[in-house]
This record gives structure tokens, C-alpha cells and sequence, in this order.
């Protein structure tokens, strides 16, 4: 299987690594839609690397990047769709660890829309669990199969604008109730008049989750 393509940044301290962030951009993006958060986190791990990674496959527009086409919405094609991305998503975590030297526990993940989508996905299923998993504008995929399939339950950071007309604030409400019922620990916060985006107030709990993840 091909490996992911990323953008690097960091580490701040101009140290040699300590941990991995993956950042997984939004369906039609790319790498570099989700590079810039970096700066706006390092004060809280200096020490790490970020790694934006480009979707495996071009968007059906012809523009950009997806996980999976959205050209069926139906949930049984969504979840066979997160199902064949996820293989690409374990192997360039594993493959960056490897490439890095770090302990196979020394990484975060972060994703916004589609991205957080399948970082939910796939970071609940690695044998050893990130530190923790930030999902923005996202949605949990076949939360049907998680007492079965969940394999870890590292803490989870939801955020969601109330205003969000791509991904509906109440995909990330459903996504608490899954996850809590499933042991898993979740913060959820949703952000008043904020639409489909990652506003100053949403950085700064994705940084207090990295923060807390990685002490």
C-alpha cells in the first residue's frame, strides 16, 4: 500500500523530537490546510513534530484531497470508505514513529471534518493508543462497532461549532454519548455562532488536550 505524504513543522525547541502530532485536513484539502495550527500549539509540546498528511486519494472534483468519496453518504458506503483509509493512516503513524525513533505511544492525532473522522477511526483501533485524539467539525463512523473493534481508550477532545451547516453540531453530541457509554474519556465543547471551522477558542482546547496528553 502507498504511503501518506506529509508537511512537517516543528519542533519548536529545534530539538530533536520527542513526540508526533498527525494532523489530518478536510475533505477537498490538503496537507497544507492544517500545517498552520502547529505554531499555535508548540508552547505546549515544543518537543514535537507535526506531520500533516495529505489524504490518500484526489477529491471527485478533481481539486484537492479526500479519505473517502462523500458521492454516497449512505452510512454502510461511509463506513466501507473509513475502512480502506484507515489501513493508510496506521502506516504512516507507524512508519513516522519507526522513521523517528520514538516510542510507539509518543504521538497525538488531530483531524478536522473528514479528518477528524477518520482520526476517531483509526486511533481508537491502533494497538497502542495516542496520547490523545482531537476531533474538530468531525463525527464518530460505525460507532455500532466499537464494542467489538475498540482496541484502545485514550482521551478524546470533541469540537463543533453551533453553527456548522457542513457537519451538523449534533454529529459530535452523538459522538460524546458512543464514546462515554463506550468508557471512553471525552471532553466536548461546542462554540456559539462558529460554522464549519476551528476558531481561537477552539485552538486553545485542542491545546490543553495536547498538553494534557503529552505531560
Amino acid at each position: 500500500m502507498p504511503t501518506l505524504d506529509a508537511i512537517h513543522w516543528g519542533p519548536a525547541s529545534k530539538a530533536t523530537p520527542k513526540q508526533l502530532v498527525v494532523l489530518c485536513h478536510g475533505l477537498g484539502a490538503d496537507a497544507y490546510d492544517v500545517i498552520d495550527i502547529a505554531p499555535a500549539w508548540a508552547h505546549v509540546c515544543p518537543d514535537a513534530l507535526f506531520a500533516s498528511v495529505h489524504a490518500p486519494f484526489r477529491h471527485d472534483s478533481g481539486f484537492g484531497r479526500q479519505w473517502w468519496s462523500v458521492a454516497d453518504r449512505s452510512p454502510a458506503v461511509v463506513e466501507a470508505g473509513v475502512r480502506a483509509a484507515a489501513p493508510y493512516l496506521h502506516g504512516f503513524i507507524d512508519a513516522e514513529l519507526a522513521r523517528l525513533g520514538l516510542p510507539a505511544g509518543a504521538y497525538a492525532m488531530m483531524g478536522f471534518s473528514q479528518g477528524a473522522m477518520i482520526s476517531l477511526f483509526t486511533g481508537l483501533r491502533r494497538r497502542v493508543a495516542p496520547r490523545a485524539i482531537l476531533a474538530f467539525s468531525g463525527a464518530l463512523i460505525a460507532p455500532q462497532t466499537l464494542a467489538t473493534e475498540l482496541v484502545n481508550r485514550p482521551p478524546v477532545l470533541l469540537v463543533h461549532g453551533e453553527a456548522d451547516d457542513v457537519v451538523p453540531v449534533a454529529r459530535s453530541r452523538d459522538a460524546e454519548t458512543s464514546l462515554l457509554a463506550a468508557g471512553i474519556p471525552v471532553d466536548l465543547h461546542t462554540i456559539a455562532r462558529l460554522g464549519h471551522g476551528i476558531d481561537d477558542t477552539g485552538l486553545s482546547f485542542g491545546a490543553l488536550a495536547l498538553q494534557r496528553g503529552f505531560a
